[in-house]
């Protein structure tokens, strides 16, 4: 008899980040008011959730995102490195319109194969490390729910794997917003379909309420 698992990819809440860097895996770009508020809401909309095990980022901004639903469940966060951010060449750099490394020409040679790409580390790469910690998630909850609280990147990558869709995409176009689920479920150890919700959608700025959005 097969057994129903749900392993839920959670995006961290918004960051503080003022000079709008591309922070990366820089550290200490920690959670903003806001941010925690999209925490505290992501944990009372999966309360009342079978989730037995928990999982995040090393990162500062994911380990804070889970902190409120391993408290209200009293399930412990393991940390993983397989669902850290992506790497990136333009970590650090601004990346606004207008003014940001992306109209630089000397940074130019960094955007010749999107399809790699060949900006920073390879959409295989992150594939092949996301899954591995999705299913092994997936058997420490082996019929109940788990949460990985991980990166907007990261997260898409591993749905399109999932899904069986091509890793090239427009970075504008993910479905994966500030605290927001992608809840992958299984049947078994046979991957049956995957569900988006966004906990957090009325704490989003006004012009990002309804829209996907690109970042860490």
């Amino acid at each position: 008899m097969s057994e129903r698992t749900i392993v839920h990819l959670m995006r961290h809440g918004e960051v503080h980040n003022p000079e709008g860097v591309l922070y990366g895996r820089l550290p200490e770009f920690v959670l903003s008011d806001l941010g925690h508020q999209m925490a505290a809401r992501a944990a009372d909309f999966l309360s009342k959730n079978e989730i037995v095990h928990m999982v995040a980022s090393p990162l500062e901004r994911a380990q804070q995102t889970a902190e409120p639903l391993s408290k209200l469940l009293e399930v412990p966060v393991h940390t993983d490195d397989r669902v850290i951010e992506a790497d990136n060449l333009f970590e650090g750099k601004t990346v606004g319109v207008g003014n940001g490394a992306f109209t630089n020409p000397r940074n130019w040679w960094m955007l010749r194969n999107p399809i790699r790409p060949s900006w920073g580390e390879p959409y295989k790469e992150i594939a092949a490390r996301m899954t591995a910690a999705v299913d092994d998630a997936r058997e420490a909850a082996r019929g109940h729910e788990a949460v990985i609280v991980s990166h907007q990147l990261p997260v898409w990558i591993a749905r399109r794997a999932y899904e069986k869709k091509t890793f090239v995409h427009d970075p504008r176009k993910r479905q994966c917003t500030l605290a927001s689920l992608t809840s992958l479920t299984f049947d078994g150890d046979e991957f049956v379909g995957c569900t988006y919700s966004e906990p957090a959608a009325d704490l989003l700025p006004a012009p990002l309420r309804g829209k996907v959005v690109g970042g860490a």
